[in-house]
């Protein structure tokens, strides 16, 4: 009974949900394009590929970013296979093909309707599938089922908050995560919760983010810009989402640091112009990171910048506006400290593994519970404080700007933090390669 209500919300739901792209592309032009293949109709392999074809979804950018190490290990592992690499967001889209180009295929994953995901699955024959997370959508798993395709619940991560949620279903939902043909979790917590809810085969394989690492001339990059903005203290606060920029602004102005620059990075392209309203409403003085330092004045070392490469970022420049896509590791290296958005509005947080492997002192909200583990972690080796509000962030940050050894030793924390914690990649692909059929 359960089911059917589902498929026929869908039915209710898909025009609204065309509704909602269209208004959305009045923002961001991407979600226009390809609408087709939220419906299934994908251009699909040629009939005579026969290739293995290893299919993995990455909702969005963070995603995306998170399934590079797997993707380019899974490539390296079977040079034979192709790769199909689906999402949801435009954005996600984006950076999927920045990072690979045309190494890989790409599709948008079909809402959740039966007609829809039977005509993706007919159009790209998936050997293997795989789900980044939390993306569990019933019908996309019970069509593979139907289909022989064996779907994998990678990375897997299960919070108390969504658990709860999830147990009020009770056998439906146990149908739901036992049609995975795999579920392997980042911690033994969210393995455990995962086992309760029905799923199979669980194993406790850690968290994939910690295997991303910044490239070397994204890190070059952030110290070039670091040479042009000067010894000035400078805090990132990245991945900040609607309604917390007010606050970050705040805790801004409670600093006390005249000198000090913020870089403020929205997780949500579609923002960049909102916040940019907001920092000049609060009578701070905005450079944007696209007009002070466009791509093609970009160089590859920290050297040019003193060359000419990047100008010298005026002294009077309060806030940098990161509205750049795919440069979080180069602000990150550009930074003192860095605070971690999505996480002082009850928003679930957002990634910190990134900022402790740039070798950054992490400070993030209280409200974590997407990443209540690796938050944990953090704080406990001293990689990272944990804040409660704007005036404790004001807090913190003046007393690491003014406290430089301690800084120092937080950042190295961070780094020893993150590679401690690696080898998720090459554990997850000996299972992936167990599973996906000769």
């Amino acid at each position: 009974m359960l089911r059917a209500i589902y498929n026929a919300l869908w039915w209710i739901v898909a025009p609204l949900a065309v509704l909602r792209l269209l208004i959305r592309s009045r923002k961001e032009r991407g979600y226009r394009e390809h609408i087709a293949e939220r419906f299934g109709y994908s251009r699909g392999r040629l009939p005579e590929d026969n290739a293995p074809l290893i299919w993995v979804h990455a909702v969005s950018v963070g995603e995306t970013r998170a399934a590079q190490p797997l993707i380019d290990a899974l490539m390296k592992a079977r040079p034979d296979a192709r790769i199909l690499l689906t999402h949801m967001t435009p954005s996600g889209r984006a950076t999927g093909e920045q990072i690979f180009g045309d190494r890989v295929l790409r599709s948008y994953l079909p809402y959740d309707m039966p007609h829809a995901v039977r005509r993706f699955l007919r159009a790209w024959r998936p050997s293997l599938g795989l789900v980044m997370e939390t993306e569990v959508w019933p019908t996309l798993i019970d069509e593979c089922r139907r289909a022989d395709v064996p779907l994998v619940l990678t990375n897997a991560r299960m919070s108390a908050r969504s658990y709860k949620r999830a147990a009020k279903f009770g056998h439906a939902t146990k149908g739901v995560f036992g049609g995975f043909a795999r579920v392997l979790a980042q911690s033994p917590s969210d393995a455990e919760r995962l086992t309760a809810l029905g799923a199979r085969n669980v194993a406790v394989l850690g968290n994939l983010k910690f295997d991303m690492s910044t490239p070397p001339e994204l890190a070059a990059r952030g110290h070039a810009w670091r040479a042009a903005i000067g010894t000035r203290p400078v805090w990132v606060a990245a991945s900040t989402r609607e309604g917390e920029e007010e606050l970050v602004l705040q805790a801004f102005a409670a600093l006390g640091i005249e000198d000090a620059l913020l870089i403020l990075v929205p997780r949500h392209p579609q923002r960049f112009n909102e916040v940019a309203g907001l920092v000049e409403k609060a009578g701070l003085r905005l450079e944007r990171r696209s007009t002070w330092a466009p791509a093609a004045t970009v160089a590859s070392g920290a050297a040019s910048a003193v060359g000419g490469g990047v100008p010298a970022l005026p002294s009077n420049v309060n806030v940098l506006l990161g509205d750049s896509m795919g440069e979080l590791g180069a602000y990150y290296a550009a930074s003192d400290l860095a605070f971690i958005g999505g996480s002082l509005l009850p928003l679930g947080g957002q990634n910190l593994i990134e900022a402790c492997a740039v070798g950054v002192p992490v400070l993030i909200g209280p409200h974590v519970f997407n990443f209540t583990q690796a938050t944990a972690d953090a704080v406990a080796a001293g990689a990272a404080v944990q804040v409660q509000d704007p005036a404790d962030l004001a807090r913190a940050l003046r007393e690491l700007f003014g406290d430089k050894a301690r800084r120092l030793a937080m950042g190295g924390a961070a780094s020893a933090f993150a590679a401690r914690h690696r080898g998720a990649t090459a554990r997850t692909v000996d299972v992936l390669m167990a599973v996906l059929p000769e």
